[in-house]
C-alpha cells in the first residue's frame, strides 16, 4: 500500500481543497492516472497515481487537506479487474431525438442543450414559448416533464428557484471555496491599503470595428484566431505605460519598483470566481501572439488549468465588464499593482462632431489607481494616451503619427 500526499503547490500555500474525485473509490488506477482535482488559493491542479493499483479515498470532496497529508492509499499489489482491460461501456445512452413538430407548431428550438425534457415537454415549451431555464424539473436524472411544463403555464410569471417550490424560504449553507476567500481578501486588501480613485473617459470604437469588419477574415486564416478587441487594449496600455512609467510600478517598502515591461493581466470569470492571468511582455508581442495568449489563458481558466505562474507577476491589469453589459463601473486596483483600466460595453450615442450630432459606437473607460504613487496628471494623461491611441489604430504601429515621424516632429 502506498499513500499519495497533497505535493507542495507555493511557498505560501499550506492547505488546499479537494474538489473532486476523477476515480471513484475502489476504482483501479493505471500510473499517472489523474485521481483528483485539487484548489489552491491561486490556482487548480491535478494529482496523479504514482503507481498502477487499487484506489481509497481518504478525504471527501469539499475538504480541506494540509499540504502533505495523505490524500488516498494505492493498493499496488492488487490484481487488476478484468473489467478494468477494456474501457467501461457505461456511457449514459444518448437521449431520444424529440419527434419532429407537426406542421402547426414550431420547431423546437426553445429548450438549450444543457436542458433535458422529454419529447412532448419540448413540444409544448416551443409551441408556448415557455422559458425552459424556469421549470422546475420532475422527471428522472433532472428532466423537464409534461406536467412541469403545464404546471410552469399555470403559474405565469411566478418564478421558482432551482428545486424548490413557490413560496420557498430556503436557505443553503455552501462552504467557500479557496479561491473566493483568496478574491474576498485581496480585495478588502486592496479597499484599505490603497489611496484608490477612478478617473474616466469615452472612446470611439469606429476605427477599431472597422479594421475588425475589414481584415476579420484574413486575419483568422493568415492567423488561426479571431481578431478581438483585447489585442487593441492591450497593445494601446502597452504602448501608454512606456509614457507613463508610474502608472506601471508598485509601491514597496519606501521605494518605488519601475518595470521596463509591460506584463498585463487579464481579468477573466470563471464558475469558481474571478482570475487574472497575466500575459507578458505585451510591449513585444504582434496582435496576433496577444489574441492567441488570450484565448490559451482563457481556456485554461475555464477548464481550471491556469497554474500559479500563469497568475503571478502582472504590472497592469485590464478588466473587460463590458462583455456582460457593463455600461459603467469602478474597478478595484489588483494588488500590489497600481493602476486597472476597466472597458465597458459599446453603445451607440449621439456625439457631437464638427458642430454635427452623429451616432458613434462609444465605450467609456475608466482608470482606477493608488494616488500614493500615480498623480491625477499622470492618471489622466495614461487614459487620454489610451483613447489617442484606440481612436487612431495607426498610432499602435510606432506609438506616433506616420506623418509626423515622418516630418520628424
Amino acid at each position: 500500500m502506498i499513500s499519495i500526499k497533497v505535493p507542495t503547490v507555493g511557498e505560501s500555500i499550506t492547505e488546499v481543497t479537494l474538489l473532486k474525485w476523477t476515480k471513484a473509490e475502489g476504482a483501479w488506477v493505471d500510473r499517472d492516472e489523474v485521481i483528483a482535482e485539487l484548489e489552491s488559493e491561486k490556482a487548480t491542479f491535478e494529482v496523479n497515481a504514482e503507481q498502477a493499483g487499487i484506489l481509497f479515498h481518504k478525504a471527501k470532496e469539499g475538504d480541506s487537506i494540509l499540504i502533505g497529508d495523505i490524500l488516498a492509499d494505492i493498493d499496488e499489489t492488487a490484481a487488476k479487474p478484468a473489467q478494468a482491460e477494456a474501457p467501461a461501456a457505461t456511457q449514459t445512452a444518448p437521449a431520444s431525438p424529440a419527434p419532429a413538430a407537426p406542421a402547426s407548431q414550431a420547431p423546437v428550438t426553445s429548450v438549450p442543450n444543457n436542458i433535458k425534457t422529454t419529447p412532448v415537454a419540448a413540444a409544448i415549451i416551443a409551441d408556448k414559448k415557455v422559458d425552459a431555464s424556469q421549470i422546475k424539473p420532475s422527471g428522472y436524472a433532472g428532466k423537464i416533464t409534461k406536467v412541469d411544463v403545464l404546471d410552469a403555464l399555470n403559474n405565469p410569471g411566478k418564478i421558482q428557484f432551482a428545486g424548490q417550490d413557490l413560496f420557498s424560504r430556503n436557505v443553503r449553507p455552501e462552504k467557500m471555496s479557496n479561491l473566493r476567500k483568496t478574491i474576498s481578501r485581496r480585495l478588502v486588501e486592496a479597499k484599505n491599503t490603497t489611496a484608490m480613485l477612478t478617473t474616466f473617459n469615452e472612446v470611439d470604437m469606429t476605427a477599431i470595428m472597422q479594421i475588425r469588419k475589414q481584415f476579420k477574415d484574413k486575419f483568422k486564416e493568415a492567423h488561426g484566431v479571431n481578431l478581438g478587441f483585447m489585442s487593441f487594449f492591450a497593445k494601446a496600455c502597452a504602448i501608454a505605460l512606456t509614457e507613463w512609467p508610474t502608472v506601471n510600478a508598485f509601491i514597496d517598502g519606501d521605494q518605488l519598483l519601475y518595470h521596463d515591461y509591460a506584463d498585463i493581466s487579464i481579468a477573466v470569470s470563471t464558475p469558481r470566481g474571478l482570475t487574472v492571468p497575466v500575459i507578458r511582455n505585451v510591449e513585444s508581442l504582434s496582435m496576433a501572439e496577444i489574441e492567441k495568449n488570450v484565448i490559451l489563458l482563457a481556456g485554461k481558466a475555464r477548464d481550471s488549468k491556469l497554474t500559479a505562474e500563469d497568475l503571478t507577476g502582472g504590472t497592469f491589469t485590464i478588466t473587460n465588464g463590458g462583455v456582460f453589459g457593463s455600461l459603467m463601473s469602478t474597478p478595484i486596483i489588483n494588488i500590489p499593482q497600481s493602476a486597472i483600466l476597466g472597458m465597458h460595453k459599446i453603445q451607440d450615442r449621439p456625439m457631437a462632431v464638427n458642430g454635427e450630432v452623429k451616432i458613434l459606437p462609444m465605450m467609456y473607460l475608466a482608470l482606477s489607481y493608488d494616488h500614493r504613487i500615480i498623480d491625477g496628471r499622470e492618471s489622466v494623461g495614461f487614459l487620454v494616451r489610451v483613447k489617442e491611441l484606440l481612436e487612431n489604430p495607426a498610432l499602435l504601429l510606432i506609438g506616433k503619427d506616420p506623418v509626423a515621424s515622418l516630418l520628424e516632429l
